[in-house]
């Protein structure tokens, strides 16, 4: 999840730079949404794994 959501920032960045705002701002909410979700699942597997 965090590698996807690290694909997804850098995407934003490079259309921000180019100028695409639409496609930077999805890009951005897609990474934030998948960090959220990759820092959930290694919170709830490091609290099952104890």
């Amino acid at each position: 999840m965090l590698y996807w959501s690290i694909v997804f920032f850098i995407v934003a960045l490079v259309a921000a730079v180019f100028g695409f705002g639409g496609i930077a701002a999805e890009s951005a909410y897609i990474a934030k949404i998948l960090a959220f979700i990759g820092l959930i699942l290694a919170v709830v597997t490091f609290v099952l794994r104890r």
